[in-house]
């Protein structure tokens, strides 16, 4: 049986360049120019320290002090066919679904980014941001144009490149990708978790009160006041198995390639 190494690669009977699928996956990978290595970033799952560290690497950056480069930059280490197809490491970081969307939600509804509006675009402008809790944003994502409207709440399985990667990392278990990716190709990770604000570490997690039907605009004031709801928090049971069921792909690709026990909900 002949070996098929990229997942989309055949999945329309057409142009490998009119192949929407198979090039999505192919801009969310980089390349690493030193280590004949590639990454495929999904974004929310640590990306800017990873794409951050593929610059510096590459000979493109020199510290961590110019992360707002990448934002600019997700296609210059786009890798070429004969790059993907000769790589001799290739490595991916997935995250618990769960923690992916409340992260989302807490940093691009909450402080409403670009995102957000693009989101209420796709809406009709039918709904007003401020108003907008999480689990109205869950609900939406049952229309399949909503779910798949924006890379940070695609489906994870959606981005993958290849049909085997040579490592399969958690963000929930973040040092050991850092160790290993140091073991494996001599990559040095810089965290730029901190630099980017992106995260909820710097706030005070509120953890004994549902948020799950909190307006977006009274976690903007928390968020203020250097609180902010934790990731538990903004479930309840029905978002749970919702979750579950929207995102099904993702919860069996974490289960089979990172540690269940890792997941928000067992």
């Amino acid at each position: 049986m002949v070996f098929m190494m990229f997942n989309f690669s055949s999945l329309v009977n057409a142009p490998i360049a009119n192949n929407a699928q198979f090039q999505f996956s192919v801009r969310h990978s980089m390349a690493l120019y030193n280590h004949n290595s590639i990454y495929t970033f999904i974004p929310k799952n640590g990306c800017s320290s990873l794409r951050l560290s593929v610059a510096i690497a590459n000979g493109f950056l020199q510290s961590k002090e110019q992360v707002h480069w990448i934002h600019q930059n997700n296609q210059t280490f786009k890798p070429s066919q004969a790059e993907m197809v000769n790589a001799s490491y290739k490595f991916i970081i997935l995250r618990c679904p769960y923690r992916r969307l409340a992260s989302v939600y807490l940093d691009k509804f909450v402080s409403k980014e670009v995102n957000a509006w693009h989101y209420r675009d796709a809406l009709n402008r039918e709904c007003n941001l401020d108003d907008l809790s999480f689990s109205d944003f869950v609900h939406s994502l049952k229309r399949p144009a909503i779910k798949q409207l924006d890379p940070h709440w695609k489906p994870q399985s959606h981005f993958l490149l290849y049909k085997e990667y040579d490592d399969y990392f958690s963000l929930e278990n973040f040092s050991y990708a850092v160790k290993q990716l140091k073991d494996n190709v001599g990559l040095d990770v810089i965290d730029a978790r901190s630099l980017t604000g992106h995260g909820t570490d710097k706030y005070v997690s509120i953890n004994n009160e549902s948020f799950s039907d909190t307006a977006a605009f009274d976690i903007a004031l928390l968020k203020r006041k250097g609180k902010c709801p934790s990731y538990e928090s903004l479930y309840n049971p029905e978002l749970v198995d919702l979750v579950k069921k929207l995102y099904s792909e993702d919860f069996t690709l974490y289960k089979s390639r990172c540690d269940e026990t890792d997941l928000l909900f067992q």
